[in-house]
């Protein structure tokens, strides 16, 4: 049996490699958010008022509900918390 090696969860468990660099993507994300929204130092409340969510949308971004956000909002939810969200594109090693 032999063994392979993924640089990434996400390549391991996801189906495609255009699957897994969305999701590569959206974890970053949400810990940015979720960072950003542990050092203002509110409620969650708060917070999701100040990002325009309800408060139990707030709790599945803090709590890494991935599969509950797409890319596009996660990137809107990273500007309205400060955040400059920068792409960049490579080409793939393999």
């Amino acid at each position: 049996m032999r063994k392979k090696h993924f640089d990434n969860v996400w390549d391991a468990i996801e189906t495609s490699p255009a699957e897994a660099a969305s999701m590569k993507a959206r974890a970053q994300l949400m810990i940015a958010i979720r960072e950003s929204v542990e050092a203002w130092g509110t409620t969650q409340a708060v917070a999701a008022k100040r990002l325009g969510l309800t408060q139990p949308r707030m709790n599945d971004l803090v709590r890494g509900r991935i599969s509950k956000f797409s890319l596009d909002a996660l990137m809107n939810l990273a500007t309205r918390a400060g955040l400059a969200v920068r792409v960049e594109v490579v080409r793939s090693a393999a």
